[in-house]
């Protein structure tokens, strides 16, 4: 097993992002190995401080990077060897079994879609996201960004893409979809809900529950919360404001320190066909831990597969 870790991506890059792979190795069995994509001179010299031996990792070395503000398009078309697009490259032949970087999304977006490309079936790569519940565990919504514009078939596939998701990944058994919608009853929303809603209801394979409100996405209502991206952006970021708020105010609570992003690491692209996660941009080393120990989970669930197998 090779995980593809883009050590040049994110604020603090490549610091926090190489002592976090250290944390991750540490967890990581003989033959499971992280490749660090990136400057290598500096990947050796952060090791070497930190007490552990650089031989421990293997190394893929380029210095060009993708910062947050390039257009993800341009970025990946002009910049072949900056570490996002070298690391895609390593995906697609093959080199690597799955690929993470906290840095430029768009271009994380872009480059998944370019080199391993959708999962054929898959009219729309999903972006998904964790969501604390109260009582414990998560549920996960999607999309979270990657599709501000959707079709009613499209928030269809979310809800299988992201079914699949949790039933592999995180072991729920038959889980509940839910519409994430302005009202429970039926006739409630907008086209796109109104058109997605009986989708939803026929699928056969699906355990839909209906239309959920925004009370709903922390009580155990629903595992899998669809809408479109943008109504899922502005949810994620106003859940992970709740953390920032009680962290300021020094209140403790175990339910909301779940909303801390570094527990889960990171957000996968469901529906390409390679394991492909994007950090969060000011990932910490435990942050960095985590994604790649998803990325590890991901593999091993041969989560890919199965998505393949639902839509062919």
């Amino acid at each position: 097993m090779k995980i593809g870790v883009d050590i040049m991506g994110g604020d603090y890059a490549p610091e926090s992002i190489v002592l976090g792979a250290i944390e991750a190795r540490k967890e990581l069995s003989s033959d499971q190995t992280i490749v660090l994509i990136g400057d290598q001179a500096q990947a050796h010299k952060i090791i070497q401080e930190a007490g552990e031996n650089p031989d421990n990792f293997q190394f893929v070395h380029t210095t060009e990077t993708i910062s947050m503000g390039e257009h993800p398009t341009k970025a990946i078309t002009h910049k072949p060897n900056s570490s996002i697009s070298v690391g895609f490259q390593l995906l697609k032949e093959g080199e690597l079994d799955s690929f993470s970087s906290a840095g430029n999304t768009g271009a994380m977006l872009v480059g998944a879609m370019f080199s391993v490309k959708n999962i054929e079936g898959v009219s729309r790569p999903a972006i998904a996201t964790n969501i604390p519940k109260e009582k414990s565990g998560y549920g996960i919504l999607l999309d979270v960004g990657a599709n501000a514009d959707c079709k009613a078939e499209t928030l269809l596939q979310f809800a299988i893409l992201g079914s699949l998701f949790i039933e592999h990944i995180y072991q729920v058994e038959n889980p509940k979809v839910g519409l994430l919608n302005l009202g429970e009853e039926e006739e409630k929303g907008n086209n796109l809900t109104h058109a997605a809603f009986p989708l939803l209801k026929e699928k056969e394979s699906l355990n839909f529950v209906g239309n959920i409100e925004g009370r709903d996405l922390f009580n155990d209502r629903a595992d899998v919360m669809v809408c479109d991206g943008f109504v899922g952006n502005i949810v994620l970021k106003l859940a992970e404001s709740f953390h920032e708020l009680v962290e300021k105010r020094n209140f403790k609570d175990e339910f909301f320190d779940r909303f801390n992003y570094e527990q889960y690491g990171g957000s996968p692209i469901l529906g390409v066909n390679a394991p492909v996660i994007i950090g969060h941009g000011i990932s910490s080393p435990r942050a960095v831990k985590n994604m790649i120990l998803l990325s590890r989970l991901m593999i091993e669930s041969n989560i890919t597969d199965k998505i393949r197998s639902a839509f062919n």
